[in-house]
């Protein structure tokens, strides 16, 4: 892991950028005397890390003691499109565009995303519990597709925080009934484009016997901020 800048915030909180190969992260922590619990932060569908929702809820989180991670997943951010990329994405605008069924795009373009996050996200978390300030346990917060993935193989995660409001492939739906872990998931009412049931089925899908369910009216950008104030006290209850 190489660190390419740093920068010091009001608060105390420290954001790192980073590189681990090809894969580009930013890290914030906490001042703190103590190595720190970790969540990994990941946006939708591989939206990328410089995303500013994303950022403030790094942000936050960080000052409430905990140490955020999030990286660009391949093809995303700051990471170059392979022609197949950029054919699914065409493919899913023209879809919406003339309001045509989208799910078998998704498929075909959030499975394999996936399919490549998850090892890189459990690649960056080696490297960062090998980091003196950074302890444990890890918790996962964000993107419900890896989430899922993560929460299923890997065992160092505590906790999750998903949001409801991206394509959770089909495989990651059946993956759903391996994750035992605490789980919160959000939900947003009225979010136009994806249906309210398959949220619903997801969370009775879940195997966890700790999951509680957060909804709220509104569409699909409109999580209200006292959510992200609370999954910092779901992550504190459960990662202290």
């Amino acid at each position: 892991m190489h660190f390419t800048s740093e920068q010091r915030l009001d608060n105390g909180v420290l954001v790192r950028e980073f590189t681990l190969g090809e894969i580009p992260g930013t890290l914030w922590t906490p001042e703190s005397a103590e190595p720190v619990p970790l969540i990994l932060m990941a946006h939708n569908n591989g939206l990328p890390k410089r995303e500013p929702r994303l950022v403030a809820r790094a942000r936050y989180t960080a000052s409430c003691g905990h140490a955020v991670a999030t990286i660009d997943a391949a093809g995303c951010g700051d990471r170059p499109r392979s022609a197949a990329d950029e054919q699914a994405r065409a493919e899913l605008r023209r879809a919406v565009q003339a309001s045509e069924p989208t799910d078998d795009i998704f498929e075909s373009f959030i499975g394999p995303l996936v399919e490549k996050a998850a090892p890189e996200w459990r690649t960056t978390l080696d490297a960062l519990l090998a980091l003196p300030e950074i302890g444990g346990p890890v918790g996962y917060s964000g993107w419900a597709a890896v989430g899922i993935r993560l929460a299923a193989v890997e065992p160092r995660i505590a906790a999750a925080g998903l949001f409801a409001g991206g394509y959770v492939p089909r495989a990651q739906r059946e993956e759903a009934r391996q994750v035992t872990i605490p789980l919160l998931l959000l939900l947003q009412w009225d979010d136009e484009g994806n249906p309210r049931q398959r949220a619903l089925d997801l969370f009775d899908a879940f195997g966890s016997k700790e999951k509680t369910l957060h909804a709220n009216m509104g569409g699909h950008t409109g999580t209200p901020w006292f959510e992200v104030e609370g999954g910092g006290r779901f992550f504190t209850r459960h990662l202290k």
